[in-house]
């Protein structure tokens, strides 16, 4: 649909420019024809070069500037006619449009270099995300939870609707894991860049990049929960630290460890199951074991069957934060 809109726009600026020359020869509406073309061909260039570039808090910020600017102007031209000076009334029609151009610039410029600390573009900016499109949410990805991967396999299910947001902030983090010296965090940094190229080839999965940033934050979490606060959008995390100071800040937060957690299959004292003893414990006589899911199985006095499959009896279940930990007992 895009490449069709750029080749109409280029077709009837060609169509245009032949029509002003139908009464020359047939060279000069070729050659004006093409002279279009190419023109609108980089008008194209430009304006979608700028729209990437662009923030909506940037744009927002120009166009405000540029009203301040032109409504500075007018008022100064209106002192400088009251001001009746005469050696320049034959520059005026110089000095008058000038006075606008300068105006308008400056204070546009102005507006565009400050706009991360001009405040009330905040609700500027969130306004028209709202009002843009009720039915699509905004959910903001941290770097947790790319370098996780699972959110790639959720997003596949349908389960997670609306735009997935990548800030700046967040690639050059990961641009830096992915870098560093360290080999785990290095694997961890590709792996996570190798995740977003995988969802951003996926045609179902809606991503969008942006370059809001925020110049007096230095922490990346900090940014992430004001760039929710811009957007009305919910962070999707696994960090269990973000997690609580998004919900401090009233930022709705998507855990993924959480939702792992609620899917796992409810287990309830007095049932039997089947599990690998592969380590011990810490108390004196237990194993350890894992169900297909990963939740934890501690065995009590199953030491001395270690590396053994064995049939337990559950005898309690405990919730933590890192997971569910399920306490068992030999069956015989």
């Amino acid at each position: 649909m895009i490449i069709f809109l750029r080749i109409i726009f280029i077709v009837v600026s060609m169509l245009l420019s032949s029509l002003y020359f139908a009464d020359k020869a047939f060279y000069v509406i070729l050659a004006a024809a093409a002279i279009s073309g190419v023109v609108a061909l980089a008008v194209l260039i430009l304006i979608e070069y700028v729209l990437h570039t662009f923030s909506a808090r940037m744009f927002a910020a120009a166009i405000i500037g540029l009203i301040a600017g032109f409504t500075l102007g007018h008022l100064v031209n209106l002192a400088y006619g009251s001001l009746n000076i005469t050696f320049l009334d034959e520059y005026s029609h110089i000095i008058t449009p000038l006075i606008y151009h300068l105006s308008g610039f400056i204070v546009m410029m102005f507006f565009v270099i400050n706009y991360e600390e001009i405040t009330f573009l905040d609700r500027i900016v969130s306004s028209d995300v709202q009002n843009a499109d009720e039915k699509m949410s905004y959910k903001i990805l941290d770097t947790s939870v790319i370098i996780d991967g699972r959110i790639a396999d959720l997003c596949d299910t349908g389960f997670i609707e609306g735009i997935l947001v990548i800030p700046n902030f967040v690639l050059n983090e990961l641009q830096m894991i992915a870098d560093s010296a360290d080999s785990i965090k290095r694997n961890r940094g590709r792996r996570g860049l190798d995740i977003l190229n995988k969802m951003q080839k996926d045609q179902s999965i809606m991503v969008k990049i942006t370059d809001m940033d925020f110049a007096d934050i230095n922490e990346v979490d900090a940014k992430l929960v004001k760039l929710a606060k811009i957007m009305n959008a919910k962070v999707i995390t696994n960090d269990f630290n973000l997690n609580k100071v998004a919900e401090f800040h009233g930022v709705p937060v998507l855990n993924i460890n959480q939702l792992t957690n609620a899917l796992k299959p409810v287990v309830l004292p007095g049932e039997e199951m089947r599990v690998a003893l592969i380590k011990e414990g810490k108390d004196q006589h237990q194993a350890i074991g894992y169900l297909d899911d990963g939740t934890m199985v501690v065995v009590e006095n199953g030491r001395r069957r270690l590396n053994e499959e064995v049939d337990v009896t559950v005898t309690s279940v405990l919730q933590t934060t890192a997971g569910r930990m399920i306490f068992t007992r030999l069956k015989d």
